[in-house]
């Protein structure tokens, strides 16, 4: 019997910055990546939030337990610029982390400064084409 193909989850396990975004994806440390990120402490995670266009407290889940290592999330909201819900908001500012969304070629060029200040950045970044 031969081996099958292993699906496991998306992960990275380092800080690195975005070198690329669009076409649904990432590109960072060598690599490419379908679809939406998140860039926390514990590495870079494959994220797929339950809606994108509605994005509520559990999908930043990974985010809120990282939190005594994250002072800013940049939240990258596609092509465009959204709101981001009170209740999202309310549940970072409670857990210690300040939410700046903006559209996701704004959070990547933001998240690359603020990583190579070496400061305490994540973000949740949703693919854009």
């Amino acid at each position: 019997m031969g081996a099958g193909i292993e699906i496991r989850a998306a992960h990275f396990p380092g800080r690195a910055p975005i070198e690329a975004y669009g076409n649904g994806g990432f590109r960072f440390a060598g690599m490419s990546h379908r679809g939406s990120l998140l860039c926390l402490p514990s590495g870079v995670h494959g994220w797929t939030p339950l809606d994108p266009a509605a994005l509520v407290v559990a999908d930043f889940a990974r985010v809120l337990d990282e939190a005594a290592d994250i002072e800013v999330l940049l939240i990258g909201l596609g092509a465009d610029m959204k709101r981001l819900g009170p209740d999202v908001r309310d549940a970072l500012r409670q857990a210690g982390i300040a939410s700046d969304p903006m559209a996701t070629g704004a959070a990547v060029r933001t998240f690359n400064v603020l990583l190579a200040e070496g400061r305490a950045v994540g973000a949740a970044l949703l693919a854009v084409d």
